[in-house]
């Protein structure tokens, strides 16, 4: 119950002594069973002792039988319901083992796309640019089925055991304008975080991006806060909490992580947790961290958040 207790006493607020840490990244097993990914994702785990664990989800949301890609008004028509069940059956798989695993231990929260996202990554891809200009119409309205299959997605998620959903919401200007973020993006994705408010105590919005229109996006209705605060364009983890009643999370670089000695990363951490504070705040990586990293980079972070306790 420690690992749980420490990360309670951060969503409501209480001091620590030393914040929650954990880090992740992408293990391209998705082409395997969930069983495989679950065992992974649950040694990976134990192997860093992370107080609260991120599940990757790396099952990509399926374009529409019989399309290779989504590349017209008339494709998009054709993004109906899903029956989530199949479509993310391992995923589901792998969540249940887990939420066996490390019941009454330690939360873990499930990575989650925005719906915009959903359909740029697989569906759309290097048309998306196009369909919002020629199709903005009928992409608004594939958006709407498409998050309404991510809420039902989420609850069953949640319903397995997940603490949260950690909801990746595309806001950089490199990635689209300030005007599609407002049309496109903010909307479904406040839509689907507002379904599953009231459900789990982690959600979060990882506001991902380099050049984020975050003034834009500190009223989604999330818990958690997560984005690339020690980027070159910030905002800072301090700028943040003057500006929710909720948590941040951050304080680790991770473009860095797999660059630089354990001695650096382990300072790195402790200035973090400086930005970070004493309420309201879990070390994390700003993003997903590389895959090759050496194990003893990680687990130096890891020791400087446990070094106050």
């Amino acid at each position: 119950m420690e690992k749980i207790n420490k990360v309670d006493r951060v969503l409501s607020g209480q001091e620590v002594d030393c914040p929650p840490v954990s880090l992740w990244y992408h293990f391209g097993v998705q082409h395997g069973s969930g069983k495989q990914f679950a065992n992974i994702t649950l040694e990976q785990f134990e192997y860093y002792d992370f107080d609260f664990l991120k599940v990757m989800n790396d099952i990509f949301y399926p374009p529409p039988v019989g399309l290779k890609a989504v590349a017209s008004e008339d494709d998009l028509h054709r993004i109906g319901p899903l029956d989530i069940e199949s479509v993310w059956k391992q995923q589901f798989i792998a969540l249940d083992r887990i939420s066996t695993e490390l019941k009454g231990r330690a939360y873990f929260i499930d990575t989650v796309f925005d719906p915009w996202q959903s359909i740029r990554r697989a569906m759309a891809g290097e048309h998306i640019q196009a369909l919002m200009q020629s199709a903005p119409d009928a992409l608004l309205d594939a958006l709407e089925v498409v998050t309404d299959n991510l809420i039902h997605y989420c609850k069953q998620s949640l319903k397995i055991g997940s603490a949260g959903i950690f909801l990746s919401v595309a806001a950089g200007a490199e990635i689209l304008t300030r005007q599609e973020f407002l049309t496109f993006v903010k909307p479904f994705a406040t839509r689907l975080l507002e379904a599953v408010a009231d459900r789990a105590k982690m959600n979060t919005v990882h506001v991902h991006g380099e050049t984020l229109f975050f003034d834009d996006a500190i009223d989604f209705p999330a818990a958690i806060f997560s984005w690339w605060d020690r980027g070159p364009k910030g905002p800072s983890l301090q700028w943040v909490k003057e500006r929710i009643s909720g948590c941040v999370m951050g304080g680790i670089d991770q473009t860095i992580v797999s660059r630089r000695t354990p001695a650096f990363l382990k300072q790195h951490a402790a200035e973090g947790i400086g930005m970070g504070g004493r309420t309201r705040f879990l070390l994390a990586g700003g993003c997903t961290i590389d895959s090759w990293v050496y194990p003893e980079s990680i687990h130096s972070i890891v020791a400087a958040a446990r070094e106050g306790c």
